[in-house]
């Protein structure tokens, strides 16, 4: 399972297909330095740890 994520972190795709992970970013023509497309099933673990220099935004509720 691999999901891309956009350059603010949020989750834009998921699929079992890297390809159509980077397909579906082509289509709204974004590159690759606007996106990281991450393999959801082996990384679990290390998501926490990885740094996709990605800014946080503040809640503002």
């Amino acid at each position: 399972m691999y999901g891309l994520y956009d350059r603010q972190g949020i989750l834009r795709f998921i699929d079992s297909d890297k390809e159509a992970c980077i397909a579906y970013a082509e289509l709204f023509e974004l590159n690759s330095t606007n996106y990281c497309v991450m393999d959801l099933a082996e990384n679990n673990n290390k998501l926490e740890g990885t740094n996709l220099d990605l800014n946080q935004v503040e809640n503002n509720n």
